[in-house]
């Protein structure tokens, strides 16, 4: 199973894999806007992977034969604050 990565010019450490290069007719037009102008990144493929750095592997392979993307998101930043508190109750 090949697909194909590409990086938002919207949204840093945010990527959007595919089936096809250039073909994002199953990406819904909302997503694509807020995504920006798709920046090739790489083809890679999935098969014989057991994983990816950043991405549930299982989620990507599923979300591509169902949906035919799929959207890589930033983990949430975490806030200093909630850490302090967490920290200084103990």
């Amino acid at each position: 199973m090949l697909c194909v990565i590409y990086r938002s010019t919207k949204r840093d450490q945010t990527y959007l894999y595919v089936e096809k290069k250039d073909d994002f007719s199953r990406v819904p037009e909302e997503l694509l806007k807020g995504f920006g102008v798709p920046q090739f990144s790489m083809m890679l493929n999935l098969t014989g992977r057991e994983k990816l750095a950043s991405a549930d592997i299982s989620k990507v392979r599923q979300a591509l034969e169902e949906q035919g993307y799929y959207l890589q998101v930033p983990p949430p930043v975490e806030s200093l604050l909630n850490i302090h508190l967490t920290d200084a109750s103990k």
